[in-house]
């Protein structure tokens, strides 16, 4: 079993790249089934989203723009249970169609909080694809749209996810082994 050290904390690899390659492939085949007859806007949530984003729009068959944000709900390994507005939407996103590109979802705040503020900008509609979601600590009535891969409620690092600032570009998902 491979493990690494990332900071202060060691983690052992969880899911392989073969097996995240394989579960973008599904998202872009549901999204590409949801958006045939559309140009949806992609928002990626910077920073964690951007390696699952462009993974996830060079399968996309069909026409789409993106546009980020940027926001941040974590601290070390857990969730502060409040978001911070980093950068907010700059653009008009009045009548369009929104999917939110997210690395992973856990409590389901930061996800709670872009909702929110898509309806006050009047979009036509939002969903939300994602590599990773915790059901366990899922906390939202808002579904899940598209889910890469189900994961136990355990921090994980790679593919865009990160332990305090360091571990976005590991090719495979590790899982803290320290908790």
């Amino acid at each position: 079993m491979s493990t690494i050290t990332c900071g202060d904390r060691k983690f052992v690899k969880y899911i392989s790249e073969t097996e995240i390659d394989a579960a973008i492939e599904k998202v872009a085949a549901m999204v590409n089934e949801e958006y045939k007859n559309d140009i949806p806007i992609l928002l990626f949530v910077l920073n964690g989203s951007v390696i699952f984003g462009a993974d996830l729009m060079k399968r996309l068959d069909i026409p789409c723009r993106m546009t980020c944000i940027r926001l941040s709900s974590y601290e070390g390994t857990k969730t502060t249970a409040q978001v911070k507005n980093m950068i907010g939407l700059s653009e008009n996103l009045e009548g369009q169609r929104v999917l939110v590109i997210e690395d992973i979802i856990d409590t389901g705040t930061t996800y709670a909080y872009i909702t929110k503020m898509l309806e006050e900008a009047h979009v036509k509609d939002v969903k939300i694809a994602t590599l990773t979601f915790k059901p366990d600590s899922y906390k939202q009535p808002m579904p899940i749209d598209f889910v890469g891969i189900s994961i136990p409620n355990k921090f994980i690092l790679g593919r865009g996810m990160d332990y305090n600032g360091l571990g976005r570009n590991l090719r495979d998902i590790y899982q803290v082994v320290d908790e």
